[in-house]
């Protein structure tokens, strides 16, 4: 939710298109610039085939010590390959997939989609609350709200403020949450593999029955 209160707010979140401008390389030729991407995409994926090939991952999604083994291999390989952290990585997904949405109703069920595609599951139902605090403000305002209306959306994020608090989610607590998002997402990459290792062996048993 905290997460949310901040990249809502439009005049808050910094596109995405901002970092890149000023990271920008010189100019290149087409040519060169597509061997360039090719070259950093093919380090990083050695970088991490040649971490993988040195650890031993058991796909069981339901063991916790598994499912932390997994994260923290995971989290090797984001660092030696110069990746964004699963948290961040969310955040830029955001950015993204909602710069140009303008009302706040179409941006929080953009959020669920989002949460859904990464196989996140909303354990605290933090969602359904967020809509009814929406709820609650577009029938105070007698309209939809607009992320570009100020007073509109202070009286949204003072409703997630609450929501925060009833929850028990605090800001100083970020990091932790983070680590515990990093769980979850390995858990459900573990799921998604164990899935594709059961059809692929149900795929060999036809070959040879």
């Amino acid at each position: 939710i905290y997460g949310s209160q901040i990249l809502l707010q439009k005049e808050h979140a910094i596109p995405v298109r901002h970092f890149a401008k000023e990271s920008a390389p010189p100019a290149l030729k087409g040519d060169e610039m597509l061997k360039n991407i090719f070259v950093e995409v093919k380090n990083k994926f050695e970088t991490a085939i040649g971490i993988l090939k040195k650890e031993k991952i058991t796909i069981d999604p339901e063991d916790p010590a598994v499912v932390s083994h997994y994260a923290k291999v995971m989290k090797t390989i984001r660092e030696k390959a110069s990746l964004l952290p699963e948290s961040q990585d969310i955040v830029s997904t955001i950015e993204i997939e909602t710069q140009d949405i303008p009302d706040a109703r179409t941006y929080l069920l953009t959020l669920k989609e989002i949460r859904v595609k990464r196989g996140l599951t909303d354990d605290l139902g933090a969602e359904a609350l967020m809509i009814d605090a929406l709820d609650k403000v577009e029938k105070d305002l007698k309209k939809p709200l607009l992320r570009n209306d100020k007073k509109g959306m202070d009286l949204l994020l003072a409703e997630f403020d609450k929501i925060n608090k009833k929850l028990g989610i605090r800001k100083e607590d970020l990091p932790k949450y983070e680590e515990e998002l990093e769980l979850k997402v390995a858990k459900a990459q573990l799921e998604e593999l164990k899935k594709d290792a059961l059809e692929a062996m149900e795929t060999q048993k036809k070959r040879y029955y």
